[in-house]
């Protein structure tokens, strides 16, 4: 906040007070009698409205003794009440309701002391007094319309943000419903297709061994996938139903970490896709997202060696380097960097879990030839 920011609004008490401040002094000033200490008195007791946001009892009671004093020596009229109308309004707007009641009856009580009898009679005091009880009734009866106003727009603000707040609550709620029911179709679907796939692998090795020939690596390969792909399935929707487990235990779920990689590597071998792996760093435990994205980078990035580099070989390296995790795959195929392919979704995925865990991808065709993924997975953040 600004210097100018800081004093606005007590420049705006001091010009109110001083606003306040004109009838009584003027009237002070023209009365028998007065002399510089009731200005004073007068000045002070407006003075004291800067405080009423503050202090509003503090206000009260320097307001009305000062003009207490300045009524009782110099009798300035009516307009002596100004500045304690004001305090009685600001009292009773903060909640009091005792204060503002014994300062109007005190106001009142030396003004009667003061006026009675008076020049004209006691009639026309009265009706003095009543004008002042009138005054002091429509002040306390405008604060309270005006607190209660406030309390109104208060609740009404609270209400709009308990009913924002539940509309996002709603909507995600929504989405993890859209989120699951999705899951829960590509579950069925998909378990559905791939179970005949390794059910009619399963009966190809059976027959195989059954006549006495060798199985074909490429269907035990299909087999072993097979199921993988079903247990993944059926992990990543029974983490997506249990919306409250820990992250922990999600990563136990879907099962799909660093600690499987050899098995990933070994499955790859068998479609006869040449690959090695060469772990550097001290192997030690990883935050979950990390170890699954690592394991899917290195996943992804062998089925695309398999698929558009065929023939090539592939090699897998994971550092354990301070404070990341360096996850790259290599292969010795035909990409030519002056004409390096269009991303695909698989591309594009590990763009998007990379980037989700503050990390870095260099995804592009070796200038020797070949092509080449490298991840650079922070530790820190994902802690």
């Amino acid at each position: 906040m600004t210097l100018i920011g800081r004093w606005r609004p007590l420049a705006q008490d001091v010009l109110r007070a001083v606003v306040v401040a004109v009838l009584p002094a003027v009237f002070v000033l023209a009365a028998p009698g007065a002399g510089a200490a009731d200005l004073v008195l007068v000045l002070a007791a407006c003075l004291a409205l800067t405080l009423r946001e503050r202090a509003p009892l503090a206000t009260l009671l320097v307001s009305t003794a000062c003009m207490l004093a300045v009524t009782l020596h110099v009798e300035p009229g009516p307009s002596a009440v100004f500045p304690v109308l004001v305090a009685v309004f600001v009292a009773v707007q903060a909640g009091h309701r005792l204060a503002p009641a014994l300062a109007a009856a005190a106001f009142l009580g030396a003004d009667l002391a003061v006026n009675l009898p008076g020049p004209g009679g006691a009639l026309e005091d009265l009706e003095n007094t009543s004008l002042l009880l009138g005054w002091f009734v429509a002040a306390s009866g405008a604060a309270t319309v005006t607190r209660h106003r406030q309390a109104y727009l208060e609740e009404a603000e609270r209400r709009a943000e308990e009913a924002e707040r539940t509309r996002e609550e709603a909507a995600l709620r929504r989405a993890g419903e859209e989120r699951l029911r999705i899951a829960r179709e590509l579950h069925d679907s998909l378990t559905h297709s791939i179970s005949i796939i390794k059910v009619q692998a399963g009966v190809a090795v059976h027959v195989a061994r059954k006549r006495g020939e060798d199985v074909p690596p490429a269907l035990l390969a299909i087999q072993e996938a097979s199921g993988d792909a079903i247990r993944e399935l059926r992990a990543t929707l029974e983490v997506l139903r249990d919306s409250d487990r820990s992250a922990g235990s999600a990563g136990d779920a879907a099962g799909s970490g660093l600690d499987r990689l050899g098995d990933l590597v070994e499955r790859a071998r068998s479609t006869g896709l040449p690959a090695t792996v060469t772990i550097s760093g001290a192997r030690r435990d990883l935050p979950d997202e990390v170890d699954r994205a690592a394991y899917r980078i290195v996943q992804e990035a062998l089925t695309n060696v398999s698929r558009h580099a065929g023939g090539a070989a592939a090699a897998v390296s994971v550092d354990y380097a301070d404070g990341e995790l360096v996850v790259q795959v290599d292969d010795d195929g035909k990409a030519d960097p002056d004409a390096p392919p269009v991303p695909g979704t698989g591309l594009l995925g590990m763009r998007e879990r990379v980037a989700a865990l503050g990390g870095r991808l260099r995804a592009e065709p070796r200038p020797g030839g070949g092509f080449t993924v490298r991840a650079e997975l922070p530790l820190g953040e994902a802690s």
